[in-house]
């Protein structure tokens, strides 16, 4: 991997509404190099949006209580104040929300929000940062891109609503983007152009992007490395091709297993995780997945996991790794 652009050690994010302490990331390291696609994947609650917005320090800042450290290029995220937040979004680091109707301001039109975005950060014109808009929309593949300019985010499709997003995101050339479920609200056929299109976008700038979705088949599409996260933690990293092939986590190989992907035999049910995931205000001590876990016996149950490394960059946490090495056949 090259040289690391975003470095999480320890990681952990808490939020303290009132009476209560939720664990909602619980010692993340990570690192993303120059020009290099994360994806992390998970069931809902695991704490992928959580660790994703953290880069950015989003959450509010009353209620939320950062630990660990977190840097981008080399800069340390957790103690910029205000006005350094404020140079690091959009200019360094840039996001791509879910639900672009929602992230996008519907009482402004959406070449005055890019214009606006890009007048935040650089010292242009109204003239030349319309002219940048413009030329976005265009690397975007939006149609008509003057006309589209001067549209409400309403008045566009989901897809076009998207490729705007992007647009914005990329407005003041950031090194990283952040794609919070991207695809999620499109339909099959839109996810797979805005899959596509975000790779063609990250090889031709050169950005590093970390990609949270629960959907391993657009992770596979996207991502040069994968991390599952499961209650706050990282229980397998490594490259994708390793990762889809050789799961060795017992939750990630239940993930693989529940996918509708491949043949599925009429009148055979889909395999799905029974149980649910932990109250994250209520954490076990051990293995947070032992209680869904075939596999797990009373001492994962007592203390963490730590990460084992199983081959190149290829990580697990599980205190019974060996048991799901793949079995080869007898010679």
């Amino acid at each position: 991997m090259s040289e690391a652009l975003i470095q999480l050690r320890d990681l952990q994010v808490e939020f303290h509404p009132p009476g209560k302490r939720i664990q909602a990331v619980n010692g993340v390291s990570l690192e993303v190099g120059q020009g290099e696609v994360l994806a992390l994947i998970g069931e809902s609650g695991s704490g992928k949006s959580v660790t994703l917005r953290a880069l950015m320090r989003l959450h509010p800042e009353k209620t939320t209580r950062y630990g660990g450290g977190l840097e981008i290029a080399g800069e340390n995220v957790l103690a910029l104040s205000t006005q350094g937040l404020a140079r690091l979004r959009g200019k360094r680091v840039a996001m791509i929300f879910q639900e672009p109707l929602l992230a996008l301001d519907p009482v402004y039109t959406l070449g005055q929000q890019l214009v606006e975005a890009i007048r935040r950060h650089e010292r242009l014109s109204k003239a030349a940062a319309r002219a940048r808009a413009l030329q976005l929309f265009e690397r975007v593949r939006i149609p008509s891109p003057e006309r589209r300019l001067d549209a409400f985010p309403h008045e566009m499709s989901g897809g076009m609503r998207q490729r705007a997003m992007i647009a914005l995101a990329l407005a003041c050339n950031p090194q990283v983007l952040l794609a919070d479920e991207p695809t999620t609200a499109l339909d099959a056929t839109v996810q797979i152009q805005i899959l596509l299109l975000l790779r063609e976008l990250q090889r031709e700038l050169g950005l590093s992007i970390v990609f949270v979705t629960h959907d391993i088949g657009a992770a596979a599409e996207v991502a040069d490395r994968m991390a599952v996260m499961y209650a706050g933690r990282i229980v397998e990293e490594g490259p994708s091709a390793v990762l889809l092939t050789q799961p060795r986590h017992p939750y990630t190989q239940a993930l693989l297993k529940s996918r509708s992907e491949g043949a599925l035999q009429k009148g055979k049910r889909l395999d799905s995780i029974g149980g649910a995931p932990p109250d994250l205000s209520r954490l076990p001590p051990g293995c947070a997945f032992a209680e869904r876990c075939g596999l797990a016996q009373d001492s994962c149950r007592q203390a963490v996991p730590e990460a084992t490394l199983i081959g190149s960059g290829h990580r697990a946490a599980c205190w019974r790794v060996e048991l799901t090495a793949p079995r080869t056949a007898p010679h």
